[in-house]
């Protein structure tokens, strides 16, 4: 029982290094135009206090939300293999659609610092 609990939280921090790397790039390249001050040199420091956090901490929890929620929601019933592959396909899931609101949100937060991008 000690393996699978080991192997669970060793697949939990995998899911959470890559939802907060996912998170990054996705603040990162939405978040540059407001950044580098394209407008008039005016910089939008609030990408940083706000939108950078929300990113790094809200991504990793609702993609390890959802990951808990497929592993339970399938249960030890079909195998180990199946399970796997259901969880890691609602993990990329999960992630695709999180950071395609996240560069949407921040595409609308920046438009108006930066009318070309």
């Amino acid at each position: 029982m000690e393996a699978k609990s080991g192997r669970a939280g060793a697949a939990g921090c995998l899911v959470a290094a890559l939802a907060a790397g996912t998170g990054f790039w996705a603040w990162l390249d939405g978040a540059r135009p407001g950044l580098r001050g394209a407008f008039e040199g005016e910089r939008d420091l609030s990408l940083l206090y706000i939108e950078l956090p929300c990113m790094l901490l809200g991504l990793p929890a609702l993609t390890l939300l959802s990951w808990a929620a497929a592993r339970s929601a399938v249960g030890a019933r079909p195998g180990r293999g199946v399970r796997g592959a259901v969880s890691c396909a609602v993990v990329l899931l999960t992630l695709g659609a999180l950071t395609w609101a996240c560069r949407a949100w921040l595409a609308h937060r920046v438009g108006w610092v930066s009318p070309e991008s």
